[in-house]
């Protein structure tokens, strides 16, 4: 059994047991969060709607960032540049349900 989560704005396909990085959220690490559910596939059976009561816990393991990014801005002959970085910060979570 697998399901699709929606974490922030993105997707994810997760099973139980699964360590996934999610978007920074600001839950204790040990608490749970429950993350909702775009679809669930068990077996053969694929359950796309009515989903409002099926929910996927998963307890936060900590957080971590991402790879650093450079951003840099030129203007040709006018001696105009910019530098800039950005690491994106992550919360791991391990996925310990799913439930329907």
């Amino acid at each position: 059994m697998y399901a699709i989560v929606r974490a922030g704005a993105k997707q994810q396909k997760v099973a139980v047991g699964d360590v996934i990085e999610i978007d920074q959220v600001t839950t204790a690490v040990g608490d749970s969060v429950t993350l909702p559910v775009v679809l669930v596939v068990d077996g053969e059976k694929v359950t796309s709607g009515g989903l409002e009561e099926a929910s996927v816990k998963a307890e936060v393991l900590g957080g971590t960032k991402g790879p650093k990014i450079v951003i840099q801005k030129y203007k040709n002959k006018t001696g105009y540049k910019k530098r800039q970085g950005h690491r994106q910060k992550y919360t791991q979570v391990k996925v310990t349900d799913i439930s329907l």
